[in-house]
């Protein structure tokens, strides 16, 4: 028996030797086409553009953010920058739209609609329904002509001469201008919003910016008895023990009041010892700097208590409270733990 005869299938041509001159040319090539497609947006954009920007700031909904496809991708990535830099955003897949996500889109919404031909099937299919929904419409487009220009209620301008794909058809440089145009509107309504560091250290909690501008000293102190202190009529022993059993590598001096008068370290008895000082009958009167010690206040930053232990070259910094009391000590360890250095 003759086992059955196979389709025929047609070989797919042998790819040429890699030629790593050319893949090398091809790479400029493309980077020097969408560099100058970027440079041809900016002389497309102006009144419309601002009327964009305030459009959204005196929006009371959320900016809405759809595209297929390739443009689609890019607008995942501006609605995420919008959302982090003060403009709330989300996308919604247009197909999906079709099918319940629509729901998704309320009155007072601004639409940011994505399609280098504005011709896109899926978003052409929901364009009336947004429009019965009574949000602001704004296309980001390629042609001016374009079915979604016609619709839209503002156009932002992405055109570009030439794709950077050789045969002038896979999305590349319109992608990019794409991209380049959302960070340019997000960046605008920032500014225009006043938003500050601190602003976007919130929506960014985990990251080494929100730590820094969102960690305070008196989240990461020591602070109750993990906080060495003795009065100033203790002896270097007690000093010393002191030392040892909070693992600061220093001691507070305080007074009566609870204030800081001074501080002795590892640092000041390795010195006194070298110098060949009978500590034995010393106190830590006796041993006071004739300078206040460097404490922050508990409210500060972390990272201007890291600042200031970085410029007094030390490792332990005390904290005080509004009044001049000392409420707690942090070492670098502690900052480091905390991801702040």
């Amino acid at each position: 028996m003759q086992p059955p005869a196979r389709d025929s299938v047609t070989p797919s041509p042998a790819a040429p030797p890699f030629d790593a001159e050319r893949a090398i040319r091809m790479a400029c090539q493309t980077l020097r086409i969408e560099a100058e497609a970027l440079l041809q947006l900016q002389d497309q954009q102006g009144a419309g553009f601002a009327a964009v920007v305030e459009t959204i700031l005196r929006s009371s909904g959320r900016v809405v953010v759809m595209g297929m496809g390739k443009s689609g991708h890019v607008g995942r990535k501006i609605a995420a920058t919008l959302a982090s830099t003060g403009t709330p955003a989300l996308f919604v897949h247009p197909a999906e739209a079709s099918h319940g996500d629509l729901g998704m889109v309320t009155r007072g919404d601004v639409v940011l609609a994505i399609s280098n031909s504005g011709e896109s099937d899926e978003l052409a299919a929901i364009l009336p329904a947004l429009k019965r929904l009574g949000v602001t419409l704004v296309g980001m487009t390629g042609r001016a002509e374009s079915t979604l220009a016609a619709h839209a209620d503002l156009v932002l301008s992405n055109r570009v001469t030439q794709e950077a794909c050789p045969l002038n058809l896979a999305p590349t440089a319109s992608t990019t201008a794409q991209l380049a145009l959302g960070d340019a509107l997000a960046v605008a309504l920032l500014d225009a919003r006043g938003f500050r560091a601190e602003d976007f250290a919130r929506s960014h909690p985990g990251g080494a910016l929100g730590r820094k501008l969102l960690t305070h000293v008196h989240d990461i102190m020591r602070q109750g008895d993990a906080v060495p202190r003795v009065t100033p009529a203790a002896g270097c022993v007690e000093m010393m023990r002191e030392m040892s059993a909070k693992g600061l590598g220093a001691t507070a001096i305080v007074d009566g009041e609870g204030r800081a008068i001074g501080v002795f370290t590892d640092g000041d008895l390795r010195r006194a010892v070298e110098q060949g000082t009978d500590l034995r009958t010393l106190t830590a009167a006796d041993l006071l700097r004739p300078s206040r010690p460097r404490s922050v206040r508990a409210d500060a930053l972390a990272v201007e208590a890291a600042t200031l232990m970085e410029e007094a070259c030390i490792t332990t910094l005390l904290v005080h409270d509004a009044e001049g009391r000392l409420i707690g000590a942090l070492n670098t360890n502690d900052l480091m733990r905390a991801k702040v250095i």
